[in-house]
């Protein structure tokens, strides 16, 4: 059975530009631990953790798109990922709502950013 759904959201990540891609990835990032967290505080474990990995899946992924040396902030954000990847798996882990909570307060302002920049970007060119 083809699945519309699917298949709009497959065109759309294969027409992004990289700055729309990179959006795409911190939305649904903060969207997987926001419902992670969601999941933690109403005892379903096995959704949360499923909503975790997939957000560690982004982390990794984000971590290796990155250029060192071109830019940088690279090292800084390099670290930040891989502090996001290890509370992320200890989330799980531990089944602890609070940890995940704690990966919002960073992974919320952080989203915010890479939005405007690429607002800006696109309102400058």
């Amino acid at each position: 059975m083809n699945n519309p759904r699917a298949a709009y959201v497959g065109q759309m990540v294969t027409t992004a530009s990289p700055t729309r891609l990179l959006v795409m990835l911190y939305d649904r990032l903060v969207l997987d631990v926001q419902r992670a967290v969601e999941s933690q505080r109403a005892g379903d474990h096995q959704t949360a953790g499923q909503h975790l990995m997939h957000a560690q899946e982004i982390v990794l992924e984000l971590s290796g798109s990155l250029k060192h040396g071109v830019w940088e902030g690279s090292e800084r954000l390099s670290a930040i990922y891989s502090w996001l990847h290890r509370e992320l798996v200890r989330a799980n882990t531990s089944r602890d709502a609070a940890v995940t909570d704690d990966c919002l307060t960073v992974l919320v302002p952080l989203a915010d950013a890479w939005r405007e920049a690429a607002l800006t970007s696109l309102a400058a060119g």
